[in-house]
């Protein structure tokens, strides 16, 4: 899931109707959705505002687009077949929370990424808070 102008959440399922029910839980009331022609995703709009979009037909269409989680997919799966070759299922969410941390920190200079993780290593509050990243670490 990709929040607009705001951070990628992170979940694995063994299906796309597997998730309805983290959706559910995990996005407010009121939220509107956008997502792609999957029949997995029609039981949200019972809950939800929906935006939907047919790939065939483009890749935006009246405001609705799946873009950004897109981005996000493409990232990972870079990551898999140009840098780590094989993710094995069990680590798989491990591999997709550092997708989610380098695509949200994708606009923060490699300085500012470094500064900050060794800030929050070290027990501090980082100089970019990377999407709310340091107040996730600092709960956990």
């Amino acid at each position: 899931m990709r929040e607009r102008e705001g951070r990628t959440l992170v979940h694995v399922a063994p299906a796309e109707a597997a998730a309805v029910p983290t959706i559910r839980q995990r996005i407010a009331r009121g939220t509107v959705l956008h997502a792609d022609g999957s029949p997995a995703w029609n039981k949200l709009h019972a809950g939800f505002a929906m935006q939907r979009i047919n790939h065939q037909d483009g890749y935006s269409i009246a405001g609705a687009c799946t873009n950004r989680a897109e981005s996000y997919f493409s990232r990972l799966r870079r990551g898999e077949l140009g840098h780590h070759h094989h993710i094995a299922g069990p680590y798989l969410i491990r591999y997709a929370q550092e997708a989610a941390w380098q695509e949200d920190a994708r606009r923060v200079s490699n300085g500012d990424q470094a500064h900050g993780v060794v800030r929050l290593a070290m027990g501090c509050r980082p100089s970019v808070d990377f999407c709310g990243y340091w107040q996730r670490a600092r709960a956990a």
